[in-house]
């Protein structure tokens, strides 16, 4: 007979960190993205200090409201015109989305970013996504037609190159029939496993593409895109950042530091305005 507990433990751990670690700690009440103190207001028209919209990208089970009830007002209140999309949704699930295959996520990233453009009269925008969306957008950029409309992408604590979720999903060839089943049910995850047929087309021929600035802000807390350095790109126009270099203190993990941590969003617009970027320390939670 089969010693079922060993077997089930190691798959219970794989399947309840990629759920859990992932939801959003304020996983709520909104599901959609109604303005909020200026944010998804599309009669704002950017100005001459931030020419550009910034439209957020969240993460595998969040969405548009949820995962940026911090980021979102931080930088509407210093003057950024910001919108946010909900994307990979699965039928029947509501409020958790990012779930869906990645090349038709960076699909409705494509017509959303389209909207924004139209909408605020601007020639291109920025992009900020946590998680898994600080990947998805690079195959919007690369195979979507992205590049030409998209003058910046920063990532926070992004799976540019797939994580194995601390080891775990190295555990995967062992239950045959497994990989199956996450491709069939949540796709997103199976692409956001480290080797996996999506990202090494994305990766295949370079990380970038020519014209975009790309920023990576990472934390060596990362329990979910492990190893954490795993989300750094490489190439042309990259600044990788590992928030403990900024500040020592800061204990930040995977879901903190794209939903509540003030020293990474100080970083987010150095990165989004670096002819005006000021010191990021660990004062500027206070910033």
């Amino acid at each position: 007979m089969l010693p079922w507990k060993r077997v089930l433990r190691p798959l219970a751990a794989l399947l309840l960190t990629a759920a859990a670690a992932l939801v959003p700690a304020t996983s709520a009440h909104a599901a959609d993205a109604r303005p909020s103190s200026g944010w998804n207001d599309y009669t704002c028209k950017p100005s001459a200090a931030h020419p550009r919209p910034v439209v957020l990208v969240h993460g595998t089970f969040g969405n548009s409201v949820d995962n940026w009830l911090g980021l979102a007002p931080y930088l509407t209140s210093r003057g950024y015109c910001v919108f946010s999309l909900d994307y990979g949704q699965l039928p029947g699930v509501p409020l958790f989305h990012g779930l869906g295959p990645v090349e038709k996520s960076a699909e409705q990233l494509s017509a959303h970013v389209d909207k924004v453009l139209a909408a605020t009269g601007a020639a291109k925008a920025d992009l900020v996504g946590h998680s898994q969306g600080g990947m998805m957008p690079r195959y919007y950029l690369k195979f979507l037609g992205g590049a030409g409309k998209v003058n910046a992408l920063v990532g926070i604590a992004p799976s540019n190159h797939g994580t194995t979720l601390s080891g775990l999903t190295n555990l995967l060839p062992y239950f045959p029939g497994i990989g199956d089943l996450l491709n069939e049910n949540t796709p997103a995850l199976a692409d956001q496993v480290v080797g996996s047929d999506l990202l090494t087309k994305l990766n295949e021929g370079g990380d970038t593409v020519p014209g975009v600035r790309y920023t990576v802000i990472a934390t060596r807390y990362d329990e979910v895109v492990t190893p954490y350095r795993g989300q750094y790109l490489n190439g042309p126009n990259v600044r990788n950042v590992l928030l403990q270099d900024l500040c020592p203190l800061d204990l930040s993990e995977h879901l903190a530091i794209g939903l509540i941590d003030r020293i990474a969003f100080h970083e987010v617009v150095n990165a989004l305005d670096p002819a005006h970027a000021t010191p990021t320390t660990c004062a500027s939670v206070f910033s």
